[in-house]
């Protein structure tokens, strides 16, 4: 059993390294295809690599200028977004998204007030705070337990403590939601409808870019949330979620 056990491992260990080698081997020749301005080849081996587990801010942003060259601008932003979604101080990510929208004309949604609160901070950073007010909490519950009285001190820690943790789970929240709901138009000449028909009255034309917040999923349609403040439905394959 021991013996069988170590060669498991063994072939663990080989798969990974394979595995591993692979992924390089496909930046390297995405690289070399991008110097080339071969920009299609270079977008499936980019593609491979973060297919073969290579998820990172740097591969999405590669990805995203390998589309930017081709004119594939609901590609280039989709990737771009996605960059910032692992890395949302990605300095370059965030420059060339700009100039892709401006690029593709695309529409961007209006956050509401506790999305535009929520966005000064990272999912990472309200996860601390909440640890860290979710411990001062617990701290001061103990301190009044074994306190024979309870102090105004205690009293204001606890208050704050519970503070910190609401603001993270809150913060961390409408992070949260926010990028699981939102997609990006990636098809060209979109019409958000009324209704999931190809010949419903349209709500609004969607360059490729654009960005939605889908609501709900009815077989091959999507009910977003568009820019403008409207709502409409699009066919399913028009867009992709930021989060993979």
């Amino acid at each position: 059993m021991k013996g069988r056990g170590f060669i498991f491992c063994l072939i663990a260990c080989f798969l990974a390294a394979s595995a591993l080698g692979q992924v390089e081997t496909d930046f390297k020749k995405a690289n070399a295809e991008y110097g080339a301005g071969h920009f299609k080849e270079a977008i499936e081996f980019y593609s491979n690599a973060i297919a073969s587990g290579s998820v990172s801010a740097n591969a999405f942003y590669d990805l995203a200028n390998a589309y930017f060259r081709t004119g594939d601008f609901g590609h280039a932003i989709l990737n771009y977004e996605r960059a910032l979604a692992l890395d949302r101080h990605h300095p370059e990510s965030r420059a060339n998204l700009e100039i892709a929208r401006d690029e593709a004309r695309a529409l961007e949604l209006t956050p509401s007030k506790p999305q535009q609160l929520a966005s000064f901070g990272t999912p990472s950073q309200y996860a601390i705070t909440a640890a860290v007010g979710f411990w001062i909490c617990i701290g001061s519950i103990v301190i009044s337990i074994f306190s024979k009285s309870r102090t105004r001190t205690a009293i204001a820690t606890s208050v704050f403590g519970f503070l910190l943790l609401g603001l993270g789970l809150f913060g961390a929240y409408l992070i949260n939601s926010e990028q699981k709901a939102k997609a990006i138009v990636v098809a060209d000449d979109v019409q958000a409808r009324l209704a999931t028909a190809d010949n419903a009255n349209s709500v609004l034309a969607l360059p490729p870019g654009s960005e939605i917040k889908v609501v709900s999923r009815r077989g091959d349609w999507l009910y977003a949330e568009l820019p403008n403040n409207l709502r409409g439905w699009i066919p399913a394959k028009a867009a992709e979620n930021v989060l993979m």
